[in-house]
């Protein structure tokens, strides 16, 4: 079994064929989907894909930095509920199949195109640090262009944070040292490690342990190569999970036993995972 840490199946892309997707997916071997809200609105969507597929779907509930607005206290506000709600319906035993968040998250920060909001990204994510704490879920998380403005806010809750992913990690080994001093956290890899172009496959296994990475797609975005260009689905992690496995030297079933293995020390109690199979 394969898992794929992060898909956006809630999206207009699959709204023709989500079970056709999740059926490809299965027959590729792929047993579990995690699935990030990224504002206000995705979180209805993702619990209603993760409803309607709660063996295979699990949701996440987060602001993601892109989706910051003037309004993110009002909207983090209204997340908050939400993801109080749903752990006290796990404790109660209330919880109805796929409504359990395994995640903060898609959260972060990115000033690729623009800093226009960058007090309220800041604000916004330091509140989704404060809310991992809190709850004792991992974080999953978006970073472009503002690393040292990232780990900035996280280091004083180091020793509290339970963990999380550094969702869609493409940089360097420097980077990738930088991230994994937070050492209950590891990078999630994507289709981009399969492009020809992509330095991941020697900055990796040079500087990233195995028991440090988890699989994810991002569909439908960066499907990996051979599928580059077209919409990405969970299927296609097969083919990181291939192009990785070589990058390491090592068997792809032990490769895919690895990560499973590393989402469950992440994610495995939140989500009775049954990753060793």
């Amino acid at each position: 079994m394969i898992i794929d840490t992060h898909a956006h199946l809630d999206v207009e892309d699959f709204a023709d064929d989500l079970p056709e997707v999740i059926n490809r997916a299965q027959e590729a071997g792929v047993g579990k989907i995690f699935l990030p809200a990224i504002d206000l609105k995705s979180v209805d969507t993702v619990l209603a894909v993760c409803r309607q597929f709660p063996d295979t779907c699990y949701p996440m509930i987060g602001l993601q930095p892109e989706e910051v607005r003037d309004d993110w206290r009002e909207v983090l506000d209204a997340m908050h509920e939400r993801i109080l709600l749903s752990l006290h319906q796990k404790a109660e035993g209330t919880a109805k199949p796929g409504e359990t968040l395994v995640a903060i998250g898609e959260v972060g920060l990115d000033f690729y195109w623009t800093r226009e909001y960058e007090r309220q990204q800041l604000a916004a994510f330091e509140e989704a640090v404060k809310w991992s704490v809190e709850t004792h879920l991992p974080l999953m998380i978006h970073c472009r262009k503002a690393q040292n403005e990232l780990l900035h806010i996280m280091r004083p809750y180091e020793k509290e944070l339970p963990g999380g992913v550094f969702h869609c990690f493409t940089g360097n080994q420097k980077e990738a040292e930088e991230f994994l001093r937070f050492d209950r956290f590891v990078l999630g890899i994507g289709g981009v490690s399969t492009f020809k172009s992509s330095h991941l496959r020697e900055d990796l296994p040079a500087a990233v342990p195995l028991d440090r990475i988890v699989l994810e797609t991002d569909s439908p975005y960066m499907a990996p190569v051979p599928y580059r260009g077209k919409r990405n689905e969970s299927a296609f992690i097969v083919e990181v999970m291939r192009t990785l496995a070589a990058s390491y030297g090592v068997d792809e079933a032990e490769f895919a036993r690895q990560t499973n293995e590393n989402v469950r020390r992440v994610f495995g109690e939140l989500t009775s995972l049954q990753v060793d199979k």
